[in-house]
């Protein structure tokens, strides 16, 4: 259940003129979202160190195709790109997984690498895909806090999502030694996280 919160911040005055037109598109853990005018949005922070952190991804990030132009920032908002589409996991359930979206989520992974992420990683809801299979990220989180080397929580939505293996037989045309190693890594973060689940399930039932 997401928690509701109070949210204030001190907007510049283009910032202030813009939001006049807002229009309210969503909320989040961390945040809420509003539509601006000239295809912008400003997301409003609940706190400053995690504006600050997303912040500092963007800027990071900046010239990156797969990721959304930065307008302006404050120590509790971000008024940035608006970012067309649909979230990648509700684009595979209406249309499913193809090798051209594979690829541009490899590309995705290189990028990530390019700018120095510790983190190759990003949840399917914070992706974005165009009609024409362009995707950009919108939520960018601890980029450079977390040490992840593969797309792991990427593989664990495509798993639930039922193409795990569809996205590695296309990985395995675009990259076959990429492709085994993402498997390979998987595979064994799989087989952990099913024996702690087995762990949890069998404490519980001690106590029925």
């Amino acid at each position: 259940m997401k928690k509701y919160h109070c949210y204030s911040a001190d907007f510049d005055k283009k910032t202030e003129e813009l939001f006049k037109e807002a229009e309210f598109l969503g909320q989040g853990n961390n945040g809420v979202v509003y539509k601006l005018p000239d295809h912008k949005v400003i997301k409003i922070f609940v706190e400053e160190k995690v504006c600050l952190d997303e912040s500092y991804i963007l800027v990071k990030a900046r010239g990156s195709k797969f990721f959304p132009k930065v307008y302006s920032l404050g120590k509790l908002y971000i008024v940035r790109e608006m970012v067309d589409g649909i979230q990648l996991d509700k684009y595979i359930k209406r249309y499913g997984l193809n090798k051209e979206l594979t690829l541009n989520i490899y590309k995705l992974t290189k990028e990530f690498k390019k700018i120095n992420f510790s983190k190759v990683d990003t949840r399917c809801k914070d992706i974005m895909v165009s009609k024409d299979n362009k995707i950009m990220i919108i939520d960018p989180k601890k980029c450079f806090k977390r040490k992840v080397d593969y797309p792991r929580h990427l593989m664990k939505g495509f798993l639930k999502l039922g193409v795990l293996d569809e996205f590695l037989s296309y990985m395995n045309e675009i990259n076959k030694k990429k492709s085994k190693e993402w498997k390979n890594k998987f595979d064994k973060y799989w087989a952990k996280e099913s024996l702690k689940e087995k762990y949890k399930r069998d404490n519980e039932d001690d106590y029925l």
